[in-house]
């Protein structure tokens, strides 16, 4: 078998922690493989990442790649690209969303994968797969000792009240929907309205909602108010930050992703909306 050393410019909550996986660093005179392989998730990480090729080349053939290359997803190998316990069992996305890049990478079409085991599911458009493969992916969850986390996001406008129900005998640890765009808004009180049906309860944070935000003409003040929104529909929100394809970003934005983005910040955030009346407002 061959020994394949996995490089990654920065580390993120996936990334794999095993042995043969280094992080933002140069070999030592220790290091052997038969391959390199350099793994990149950001186009903004693309520069460090061909420089890392670079030095890396001395012990092994180098291979770089990743989503930041918009390169078609292979399939999923379990605990090589990411840390053990994720799984992808389908990759791309039938919408076009302009801030999105699955699209682009993948061709505009959703390919469904053979299902391997793992209990954080991080597919691109789960709910968007057909009923035979989501069916799998669900008897795979059920054989799993971690509880589910659907960290890859569900869709609102997919979730039916059937489906409410089937996540909620998964019992999941967290499941992540998204307010990206305007029209995302009443998709989201409608799944939010399923979810409570099937006996989730937005004061346990289970139902989540990821909250883009920091875009051209966007406004703290707009950015707030969908917040208030996501939770007034029955999902704790977390602001996820718009970075263009260099990364860059306003400071001011960051400071206020990291006020939205920590559970503890958001929860009380929230509580002082919710003595104000703010997130009772009809906004």
């Amino acid at each position: 078998m061959k020994k394949i050393l996995r490089i990654f410019p920065r580390r993120t909550n996936a990334t794999p922690d095993d042995s043969d996986v280094r992080i933002n660093t140069t070999p030592t005179l220790f290091d052997e493989a038969d391959e390199v392989h350099i793994s990149v998730a950001f186009t903004w990480d693309i520069p460090r990442a061909e420089w890392l090729a670079n030095q890396w080349k001395y012990v092994a053939p180098v291979k770089i790649g990743g989503p930041a290359f918009n390169e078609k997803g292979c399939e999923f190998i379990p605990g090589m690209y990411m840390k053990k316990g994720y799984v992808i069992t389908s990759r791309g996305c039938p919408n076009r969303c302009w801030f999105c890049q699955v699209p682009k990478r993948e061709g505009g079409i959703l390919r469904e994968l053979p299902v391997t085991e793992g209990y954080n599911i991080v597919d691109d458009n789960l709910l968007a797969c057909s009923e035979e493969h989501i069916n799998l992916v669900f008897s795979m969850l059920k054989l799993q000792k971690h509880r589910p986390i659907f960290s890859g996001g569900l869709e609102a406008k997919l979730l039916t009240q059937e489906m409410a129900f089937r996540l909620k005998e998964l019992n999941p640890v967290t499941m992540f929907f998204a307010y990206d765009t305007p029209d995302d808004y009443d998709p989201l009180v409608r799944a939010g309205k399923y979810l409570s049906q099937a006996g989730f309860s937005k004061n346990n944070h289970i139902a989540r909602c990821y909250v883009l935000c920091g875009y051209q003409r966007d406004t703290f003040e707009f950015a707030e108010i969908r917040m208030r929104q996501a939770w007034a529909a029955g999902f704790f929100p977390f602001a996820m930050l718009y970075r263009d394809k260099t990364g860059k970003y306003n400071p001011e934005w960051k400071r206020f992703q990291r006020q939205w983005a920590n559970p503890h910040i958001v929860a009380s955030n929230l509580k002082k909306m919710s003595y104000s009346g703010l997130c009772e407002q009809k906004i």
